[in-house]
């Protein structure tokens, strides 16, 4: 399993958690969690195309820790 594929792994299980809690929050989240879902569905396009180009992996990872701190911020608004 590759580094992407963890990362895939992880961000989705994120989502997927996210997901069930998203339809009681704010608008504010509501609006972040479209932006960050259109983001995934990019991010999981390139990443399955990630073997093909150099300097792509950075750009992937760039882009999947975004995602990340966007999911963490989705979190914290779910919560409060």
């Amino acid at each position: 399993m590759t580094d992407f594929d963890d990362l895939i792994g992880d961000l989705k299980q994120k989502r997927d958690e996210l997901r069930l809690k998203i339809h009681l929050a704010s608008k504010e989240a509501q609006d972040e969690w479209e932006e960050l879902e259109t983001k995934m569905k990019d991010f999981s396009r390139r990443a399955e195309l990630e073997q093909t180009g150099d300097g792509l992996g950075d750009a992937l990872g760039k882009l999947g820790q975004e995602i990340k701190l966007g999911y963490q911020r989705v979190r914290r608004a779910v919560k409060d």
